[in-house]
């Protein structure tokens, strides 16, 4: 299937990054101002097979992208007008190694009753990454098997988690994916 090409993105006068993922406790850009916040339309899932940073093309793990449905509560990040430019340059150093995402804004409503235009990226269903629906245990199957050039997926999984927990909300099924996959991880590393 052929990639659909990203829509361009128009850059509001206060620029906002949404996460939902690794972002929220490694955003490894300077910002004036974190709030939690919330985009409605599209929701976290594990959708995303990784084959770099948490796997590899042998052995994919699965990370987070922003999918249609739902709601998705994560951190928003306020950036300095100055930084503006870095701060895209470097998310799509990192967040874009394969084209799996395009860049999206997103009103978002922030904790404190204020609304926001967001920058995130949200995953492209018809990339050759993109996991879609799959069962619970699969998911779990490669959270637990994925390691890649920034460590484990079932650290990344996680650590989604705790931050997601630590804004109050929860995710039964990622919480359900974690305790399976930390099961097969340790039947795997039970003696024979």
């Amino acid at each position: 299937m052929k990639d659909t090409p990203c829509l361009p993105v128009v850059l509001p006068e206060e620029f906002w990054v949404f996460a939902y993922g690794s972002l929220m406790w490694n955003p490894g850009f300077p910002f004036l101002e974190v709030q939690a916040g919330r985009i409605d339309g599209y929701q976290r899932s594990l959708s995303v097979l990784s084959t770099i940073y948490r796997g590899t093309p042998e052995r994919p793990g699965l990370v987070m992208g922003l999918d249609k449905g739902g709601y998705c509560s994560g951190l928003t990040f306020r950036v300095a007008p100055e930084n503006v430019q870095a701060t895209i340059a470097y998310l799509d150093e990192r967040e874009q190694v394969t084209r799996v995402y395009c860049p999206h804004l997103f009103d978002t409503l922030l904790n404190d009753g204020r609304w926001v235009q967001a920058y995130t990226f949200v995953v492209r269903r018809e990339h050759e990454q993109y996991a879609g629906k799959m069962s619970l245990e699969h998911q779990a199957l490669l959270v637990a098997q994925g390691v890649g050039l920034k460590g484990r997926a079932i650290d990344y999984l996680a650590n989604t988690l705790a931050h997601i927990q630590e804004l109050g909300f929860s995710d039964r099924q990622l919480v359900k994916v974690l305790e399976l996959a930390r099961a097969h991880v340790a039947q795997e590393q039970a003696p024979a």
